[in-house]
């Protein structure tokens, strides 16, 4: 799909510590809502799901209302009031701010590391080898204008292609689960594939890995959760609650025993009821997302020249408009 469009309502400031007061007849710690529309995804478990189980978000709770296999999309869910939060790579999240949504990130919410990140992989016996082989084949990535369309672009561009010559490059919109089977019966050349799909994949033997995100850029966060910025002001203390649960659940993955996580997606899994699969949990290796989920300007500066190459901005973008931190607890030693 299409990189997200623009939404037609007015942006108002960025979402900072002027948000941070409780509206008259409010009290402090106590949430002004409690229930918080989302969209989740097949067969795993999210972050704010996480929280939710382990109870970190107190009388907060989730309302489910399907599934996204698209940041773009579920961002401009949330943009639109389709949903209350929403969570997409950094580059979709300035585009569609940008494009005039009244959004602010929160959080960050998944993110690359040496045992969590996405690779590109090919046939065993495909003849792509290089970054110059790409020229006139098709990628697999699962939407336009997000994660894997800006590490391709700067894989090659850092690779000496020109901008001509990456236009050349087909990417091809195939769901996550489907990718897959779309490299082996050669439907694409390339397919983009992350966390335990790319495990899976792996494991059956017959594909290898062309190049990851995490040769490119070593550790990084990806993505950020967002709110609408009006959200954000008549329910401070609930958008404090919810931040600050996703920042422990973070935590509480990088701390607890792998076995033990795992275990718990399970059970949250088989407890929803959604005839679900949880056949490739078991390849799950890390949260991937650094510290207590802290934003920071390089965050989105990384893909400043992605961005600029791509018509998204026009000049240098000022990451601190799009984010604040003053959400999340954690990061002032207020919560554990």
């Amino acid at each position: 799909m299409a990189a997200a469009v623009a939404v037609s309502l007015v942006v108002s400031g960025c979402g900072g510590p002027a948000s941070a007061q409780a509206p008259a007849g409010s009290t402090a710690g106590t949430p002004e809502v409690t229930e918080l529309r989302y969209e989740g995804s097949a067969n795993s478990v999210t972050l704010p799901e996480l929280a939710e189980d382990l109870g970190y978000l107190g009388n907060v709770k989730l309302n489910w209302v399907g599934n996204t296999i698209s940041g773009p999309a579920s961002i401009q869910s949330a943009a639109t009031g389709a949903t209350d939060f929403g969570g997409a790579f950094s580059g979709a999240v300035v585009k569609l701010i940008e494009a005039g949504a009244p959004v602010t990130a929160v959080i960050n919410y998944y993110g690359e590391d040496d045992k969590t990140f996405n690779g590109f992989y090919v046939t065993q016996d495909s003849p792509i080898r290089a970054p110059r082989d790409l020229i006139g084949k098709k990628i697999a990535v699962n939407t336009l204008g997000a994660h894997s369309d800006a590490v391709i672009n700067s894989y090659l561009k850092k690779n000496g292609l020109t901008q001509e010559e990456i236009k050349q490059v087909q990417l091809v919109v195939v769901p996550p689960n489907d990718t897959e089977e779309a490299i082996r019966r050669g439907q694409v050349d390339v397919g983009a594939l992350g966390g335990v799909l790319q495990d899976n994949a792996v494991a059956k033997g017959g594909l290898r890995s062309l190049f990851n995100d995490y040769e490119l850029f070593g550790t990084f966060a990806g993505g950020q959760i967002v709110l609408r910025k009006d959200f954000i002001e008549k329910n401070p203390e609930t958008t404090r609650i919810f931040t600050t649960g996703v920042a422990k659940a973070i935590e509480w993955e990088r701390s607890t025993p792998r076995d033990e996580v795992i275990a718990r997606f399970t059970s949250i899994i088989d407890k929803r009821q959604r005839s679900e699969s949880t056949a490739t949990l078991k390849y799950w290796k890390s949260v991937g997302v650094p510290s207590k989920g802290a934003i920071s300007d390089e965050d989105f500066s990384r893909w400043n020249a992605w961005l600029k190459d791509t018509g998204i901005v026009t000049g240098d973008i000022t990451p601190s408009k799009y984010y604040t931190n003053d959400f999340n607890e954690l990061l002032k030693g207020a919560a554990s």
